[in-house]
């Protein structure tokens, strides 16, 4: 179920994840970095969504966390369960998920839970292929019964318990370096859906459980999200899980019941696909850069007439400082008093500037409308 340690490549992979996912963090101000968490979890939604085959668009996501819901059933759906989603995740970034070990059973049921939980009925339903009967989809209960999913048919429910068991054991932190924790994490990724406990979301599950222990890891973080990466590549993402169901292919295939070599390719993908993402977050949040992108946008902006001149000063402030006082406002803008309170009112109504409370320091935001203009490519060209 774990690649041998003899695999070098795996381990250099994982080597220049932590590497890389270090210098990262160390990039952006700690304080900027919750906000950017918050339109991070919304893209990781977005493309984990997107790889379900829900195609949810950004701005209905984006109305939906404030609680403005689309009176379409089906589009209101896809809305709860986006916020679902998002509210899971938020939960692993702030460490108020549940203390198990990321890789089992429980922590598994638990996020199923949370998850499920949170949509509505209709969304809890699956179809028997062969009987065409209709299932309800337990919140945080292992299946009960037999499934196929494409032409792997998973463990008999029966046996759940002691595959659950093994991955709990092979997978184990404790006894791993943290080299061969992250190498397990790709392996680990392939073998729970191959062991499909969960009548149905079991593709989510395991990528919030991604997250969650490369987070715990230190090496993942809200600023970026393996999602994007998955769903970029979804073809070749749900290519390589198939070709790991298979069975080992001769003697020379490793010692277990599934093709080895499969396991090792799709570990490759999946730990290169999250180093492919830590640069480009790396990339588009290289503060000169980004600078550059807002102050471009602002100036295109205050012609217009859309934005009050002495935007620029303070969302750099913003950028640069993490946070600032109100009071503040005239000296980083060169304005008197009241007209500094102006533009700051201004900001603050567009969502470019925000607060705890109306008299507390002011943080940077990254509202959806500026995303395209700040984050290129975040999202898939005319999906903002």
């Amino acid at each position: 179920m774990l690649p041998e340690e003899s695999n070098r490549e795996l381990e250099d992979i994982a080597f220049e994840l932590t590497s890389k996912a270090s210098s990262l963090a160390g990039q952006i101000n700690p304080i900027v970095t919750l906000s950017i968490g918050n339109l991070v979890r919304s893209i990781n939604c977005y493309y984990s969504n997107l790889i379900e085959g829900h195609d949810t668009h950004p701005r209905d996501i984006d109305r939906a966390l404030h609680r403005n819901f689309s009176s379409q059933p089906k589009k209101r759906a896809l809305q709860l369960e986006a916020v679902a989603h998002i509210e899971v995740q938020k939960a692993i970034d702030e460490g108020t998920d549940d203390p198990s070990e990321t890789l089992t059973s429980a922590y598994a049921r638990w996020l199923h839970r949370e998850f499920c939980r949170r949509l509505p009925d209709d969304m809890l339903w699956v179809e028997d292929r062969q009987s065409h009967r209709r299932i309800r989809v337990e919140p945080g209960e292992l299946r009960n019964d037999e499934v196929e999913v494409g032409r792997h048919v998973p463990p008999a429910a029966a046996a759940l318990p002691k595959f659950l068991a093994r991955f709990e054991e092979a997978y184990n932190p404790r006894a791993l370096s943290k080299i061969r924790q992250i190498v397990a994490l790709a392996a680990s990724h392939h073998r729970f859906l191959w062991i499909h406990p969960f009548f149905d979301g079991n593709g989510r599950v395991v990528r919030l459980m991604s997250h969650a222990m490369l987070r715990r890891m230190g090496i993942g973080s809200s600023l970026w999200s393996v999602a994007r990466g998955l769903a970029r590549s979804a073809e070749r993402y749900k290519g390589l899980l198939m070709a790991a169901d298979q069975p080992r292919r001769g003697d020379l295939d490793g010692r277990g019941a599934l093709s080895q070599s499969a396991l090792i390719e799709f570990g490759q993908f999946f730990l290169t696909t999250c180093v492919d993402q830590v640069e480009f977050m790396r990339s588009i949040l290289e503060p000169s850069e980004l600078l550059r992108r807002i102050e471009i946008y602002v100036e295109e902006e205050v012609r217009a007439e859309r934005l009050p001149k002495g935007t620029f000063p303070l969302l750099r402030e913003g950028l640069l400082a993490g946070e600032f006082e109100r009071g503040s406002a005239d000296t980083v803008t060169g304005y008197g008093e009241r007209m500094a309170r102006s533009v700051v009112s201004k900001l603050v109504d567009r969502g470019l500037l925000v607060s705890n409370s109306p008299k507390g320091p002011l943080r940077l935001a990254f509202p959806l409308a500026v995303v395209e203009r700040w984050f290129p490519s975040l999202y898939p060209a005319n999906r903002t």
